[in-house]
């Protein structure tokens, strides 16, 4: 009598099937979402490399609409990355490092 031959499931699959979505998943997923788009990435970049910067220095570094700068900018304050303190007329930007930290681990971690 033959033994039957038996099939073992590849280990990095059968892991990944038994671990559902948790709270880190979706947190990294919101703060990728937040930074899906190169302009975002850039802005992120420059208050990282430069303190902070005021909404019209980082309109005139990038080849985008005030509108649009404006607009981004709102997506990462939003997913807290970024923080705003307005300074009179102006607004002025600069980078949550709790958050920026928190998405190095989360990236580190996959």
């Amino acid at each position: 009598m033959k033994p039957i031959p038996t099939t073992t499931p590849h280990p990095r699959r059968t892991a990944r099937r038994s671990v559902p979505p948790g709270a880190a998943d979706a947190e990294l997923a919101g703060l990728a979402k937040a930074l899906a788009h190169p302009a975002r990435v850039a802005i992120l970049r420059r208050l990282i490399e430069h303190g902070e910067c005021v909404c019209g220095e980082i309109v005139s570094g990038l080849p985008l609409a005030q509108a649009t700068v404006s607009q981004h900018l709102k997506v990462l304050k939003t997913a807290g990355l970024i923080q705003g303190e307005v300074d009179g007329p102006r607004v002025c930007y600069c980078v949550n490092p709790k958050a920026v930290k928190r998405v190095q681990e989360l990236i580190s971690g996959l």
